[in-house]
């Protein structure tokens, strides 16, 4: 008997083929297992931002009904919404997981480092990054970046090799053809692993719709203290916002990505529920970071020059 293709609501014309969120699903899915064969102490990045969220629930998912083998890793800026901060620890609480965090501000107090005079901390978070990794002698990191958001990560390999100065060189980079992955890497050194890669910003929405993964409120529109800077919303906070001459108003915003309050902007939207966002995204011509982080703007290779540095 000869079975009839059907063409599904997501567009696959085999009753027996998986829908690009299957496919997406199950590529995350086997690197988040690959890198427990293949790594003695793997962690993954978890900042509360949905692809952080994302990475946990499929991580979640990959070894269910056992614990997940990994513990979690948060730079800290000091400079981070509180709600999403909230969310972070009521996740960590809830599913029984180890917390690591790596603080900006102790470096601060420290002396370490100093505080810019733009005020933001994002270009701060490479050295507690790179020492957090070295002295916990972390492997394997997992990070939330996708191809889509900013072309120097659109150069990364699934596993991406970093020396033992956590620097990034894109000549040392492997093959990575019918995704056979290559950790092997000398004492020192470590992978970045980003199970996200060829996901878009389209694909991460239609799949926390799909398996109704809770975000924190601040992805949604809500009323909110902003003023305006560079041509973006930004929340006003101790970290040195809103200066003379900027005035603050209540907008009904969202946020597309979550990081330093003081570089991370809020775009204008009554979207309120998953549906509206996605049909929100679908029309938007801009990837989230083009549109709403400033330190992306600081120099056409601001985030490849951080990268080479150590940064994600």
């Amino acid at each position: 008997m000869t079975t009839v293709a059907t063409v599904t609501d997501e567009g696959t014309d085999s009753p027996y083929a998986l829908s690009h969120l299957d496919a997406l699903e199950s590529e995350a899915v086997h690197i988040f297992r690959e890198v427990a064969g293949e790594f003695e102490n793997p962690v993954i990045l978890f900042s509360g931002g949905k692809d952080s969220i994302l990475m946990l629930h499929l991580a979640l998912k990959a070894f269910a009904p056992a614990a997940i083998p990994f513990s979690l890793l948060h730079v800290d800026t000091g400079h981070n919404f509180p709600e999403v901060l909230e969310y972070r620890d009521r996740v960590v609480a809830e599913h029984g997981l180890r917390l690591h965090v790596a603080s900006v501000q102790d470096y601060i107090d420290r002396g370490v480092l100093k505080e810019r005079p733009d005020g933001t901390r994002n270009p701060l978070q490479t050295l507690p990054l790179t020492e957090k990794i070295q002295s916990e002698r972390f492997d394997a990191v997992f990070g939330g970046g996708r191809r889509d958001e900013e072309k120097a990560r659109a150069k990364e390999r699934v596993f991406s090799l970093r020396d033992e100065f956590s620097q990034w060189d894109p000549r040392r980079q492997r093959p990575e053809l019918w995704q056979l992955y290559n950790g092997r890497h000398a004492p020192g050194e470590h992978v970045r692993v980003f199970p996200l890669s060829n996901w878009t910003e389209l694909d991460v929405w239609q799949y926390i719709a799909r398996e109704d993964i809770e975000l924190p409120g601040i992805y949604f529109a809500h009323e909110r203290e902003v003023f305006q800077r560079s041509g973006m919303w930004l929340t006003a906070g101790e970290w040195g916002g809103p200066k003379e001459g900027e005035s603050t108003e209540k907008r009904l915003v969202r946020y597309r990505t979550v990081g330093d309050m003081s570089c991370t902007g809020a775009v204008d939207s009554d979207a309120t529920t998953l549906d509206a966002v996605i049909t929100e995204i679908a029309a938007s011509r801009l990837t989230e970071r083009g549109a709403t982080r400033a330190d992306d703007k600081m120099s056409e290779a601001a985030m490849e020059d951080r990268k080479r540095e150590g940064y994600f």
